[in-house]
């Protein structure tokens, strides 16, 4: 992206939010990018910068393990490892070793599932491949500790085998020469020790000419000798040979090592890239969890379409303090590209026009941005900015000069894909004439279909953008009654800079002001109070608006409610006719059941009995029972005792008793010869021959 001026990033604290992003980082190679953080054009590269940070914020979201854990910078140590004939060191060879085993877990961490659902972060992993043979090749050579094996080669196994047995008959050897050496009062209180890798004992200065040996020198204070004695001189000098071969041995293995290596060099060095841009895309995805970024619709044209967007440092300075943050919520595109804001002072301009401008470039670095994620921002070529007083002394240019240069180069280089930004459009000069020159430069910003925010306080530009096509009005709310901004952005109205009411506000004496009202053009103070009246009735729409809102949201969630209880009612009735219908089947069961018991017996007892007919007699009385003879089942005994019978006509509302079940029930209806009636929750279509009036007897 082109910016003008190069200040810019400065002026919008991009250079703040990268700052923030280093400390996240654990890599050089990640600092390193951090702090050389481009804002880029291309839509396909922001699109995988912006996705891969996404997926790692949902990681870190949903606490899932990615193993970028190599921190090591080896840079240094990989492209000795290209060098013929050089050598690297096992601790070298170590960290070489634990970068190809984060890399295969990397790898191991990528299976097929996560490949489909995390594919930007596949992306980093696209290019390369997992080679097997480097750990395996360092594992043949070292060990854990970056040791060289005994069984690396022949010959360094035989020396070491060699070196073993020599040093055990020299600590054979040494040891009798320093208990003999004791034993006579001759050794310090250290007895040993070792002097140029070779093996001495500490004796008494006094008593030096009497060990026979090699003198390797005296203490500090002169009371100690180290003597070599004759009888380890031989065997001090073949472990020293031993000890000069092995070390040329362990050299010429690493050296091997190093060669057989150096064929994966470029391999070791994508991979360290690799382990650094995941560890980049970890700090941005931390840094967006943090500034409560989100990824928003991204198009490669000209459209900014803000929902609930925050300036992400002030974001951060109010969450750390515990204050909260008002978003901006802002559309612009083909039909309304600038928007001239105005309003009081420190009541937000400066901040909304930050807001925009460093959330545009965040996103066109590949940063997760504080908006609603339902919004659209598009890609831009050019930003341009203008904040602050710029007089130079170096160029000796005034404020105004070096307004109007700044502006100079707007028009001659702004196209439809510039986003530009104006602080006090036209100010540092007359009024009158400053407001005519704001006028044209913002036509002309206009006509060429440029991308922009102004502040102002000039009554020209509002009224010229109230009429002109492209440019609309915002203001800055303020709160006339207690004088106090409010810092959140209305757009479609102009607004008053409410001078009058601060100047009241601070104590200025009343003279004062009613004398200055005087002197402001009538027409010019009418329209500064309307456009206050304007505000302050928006203002009372929008609370109002807000309240309703919250009315309908309630009456909402009272319906929802209502919706559950009804549900639970139609469920409860449900549940008891199913109950109804379950007692009346039990009861045919037990019937059936009781009926199929006795014809059973009658069966066995025709078998038996020599009298069938008594046999058949009884299977009469079962089966065909006279009215006299109907024993009463305990339903009807239970009815009988709570109702008695009535002889009198059915009518709508009446107790009646089902004949057949000996159910109670209300009348509901009745249509001809048959009647609807209510039984529990249950209504049911009986004919009228098959109900008796009754009514409820008296408790005694």
């Amino acid at each position: 992206m082109r910016l003008y001026p190069e200040s810019a990033v400065f002026q919008l604290e991009f250079d703040k939010v990268k700052a923030l992003l280093v400390e996240y980082c654990r890599t050089e190679y990640a600092k390193a990018k951090s702090a050389e953080l481009r804002i880029h054009t291309k839509k396909d590269y922001i699109d995988l910068e912006l996705n891969q940070t996404h997926e790692f914020k949902l990681l870190l979201e949903q606490s899932v393990y990615f193993p970028s854990d190599f921190t090591q910078n080896i840079s240094r140590d990989i492209k000795l490892l290209g060098i013929p004939g050089a050598t690297l060191s096992g601790e070298q060879f170590m960290q070489v070793r634990k970068l190809a085993e984060n890399i295969a877990s990397i790898f191991r961490w990528f299976d097929n599932d996560r490949r489909s659902g995390f594919p930007a972060l596949t992306q980093v992993i696209a290019a390369t491949y997992y080679e097997k043979v480097i750990i395996e090749m360092i594992d043949d050579v070292l060990d854990d500790g970056g040791n060289v094996k005994d069984d690396a080669s022949e010959d360094l196994q035989r020396i070491r085998m060699n070196l073993y047995r020599k040093r055990n008959e020299l600590r054979r050897a040494f040891e009798k020469v320093v208990a003999k050496l004791a034993k006579s009062g001759y050794t310090a209180d250290i007895e040993e020790s070792f002097s140029n890798g070779r093996r001495v004992v500490a004796v008494f200065s006094e008593y030096k000419r009497q060990v026979k040996g090699i003198l390797h020198g005296e203490s500090d204070s002169r009371r100690t000798a180290f003597i070599e004695p004759e009888e380890t001189i031989e065997l001090n000098n073949e472990v020293y040979s031993l000890e000069g071969d092995e070390r040329r041995e362990v050299q010429r293995i690493l050296r091997e090592l190093t060669s057989k290596l150096s064929a994966y060099s470029s391999l070791l060095q994508t991979w360290l890239e690799v382990i650094g841009e995941f560890d980049f895309i970890r700090a941005k995805g931390k840094l967006g969890v943090e500034m409560h970024g989100n990824l928003p619709n991204v198009y490669d044209k000209a459209i900014v379409d803000l929902q609930n967007a925050y300036h992400p440092l002030l974001y951060l300075y109010n969450k750390k303090n515990g204050k909260p943050t008002i978003p901006v919520t802002l559309k612009l595109d083909e039909k309304a590209r600038i928007l001239v804001i105005s309003g009081p002072n420190a009541g937000g301009k400066t901040v909304t026009m930050k807001t925009v401008g460093l959330n545009q470039m965040m996103l066109q670095s590949g940063l997760l941005v504080p908006v609603s994620p339902n919004s659209q921002m598009g890609i831009f070529k050019q930003l341009f900015i203008h904040i602050g007083d710029t007089q130079s002394i170096e160029f000796e240019l005034s404020t105004y000069s070096s307004h109007l240069l700044h502006m100079k180069y707007f028009i001659e280089n702004a196209n439809g894909k510039t986003m530009f930004f104006i602080d006090e459009l036209g100010s540092g000069s007359d009024p009158n004439l400053g407001g005519s020159f704001a006028e044209v430069i913002m036509e002309e910003l206009n006509r060429k279909h440029s991308y922009g925010i102004v502040t102002t306080h000039y009554l020209n530009l509002k009224v010229m953008a109230n009429h002109t096509p492209g440019i609309l009005n915002g203001a800055m709310q303020f709160d006339e009654k207690n004088l106090m901004p409010m810092y959140k952005l209305n757009v479609g109205k102009p607004g008053s800079s409410y001078t009058f009411s601060i100047a009241e506000r601070i104590g200025l004496p009343q003279h004062l002001i009613s004398r200055a009202r005087k002197l402001v053009d009538e027409d010019h103070f009418r329209l500064d109070k309307l456009l206050n009246r304007t505000e302050q009735d928006l203002q009372k729409l929008g609370k109002e608006k807000g309240e309703l809102q919250k009315l309908l949201k309630e009456n909402e969630r009272l319906k929802k409610e209502m919706e559950v209880v009804m549900d639970k009612e139609r469920h409860r009735q449900q549940v008891e006719l199913l109950r109804q219908q379950n007692r009346i089947t039990e009861e045919r069961i037990a019937y059936l059941k009781d009926m199929e018991r006795k014809l059973r017996q009658i069966v066995l007892d025709y078998r038996k009995s020599e009298d069938k007919s008594q046999v058949i007699k009884n299977l009469q009385d079962l089966l065909f029972k006279k009215k006299e003879a109907v024993v009463v089942n305990k339903l009807e005994k239970k009815v009988s005792s709570k109702y008695k019978e009535l002889n009198k006509e059915i009518e709508v509302g009446s107790l009646v008793k089902l004949k057949k079940n000996y159910q109670v029930g209300e009348v509901k209806e009745i249509r001809g010869k048959r009647a609807i009636v209510q039984i529990g929750v249950i209504p049911m279509n009986v004919e009228l021959s098959d109900l008796v009036p009754v009514e409820k007897k008296e408790e005694q």
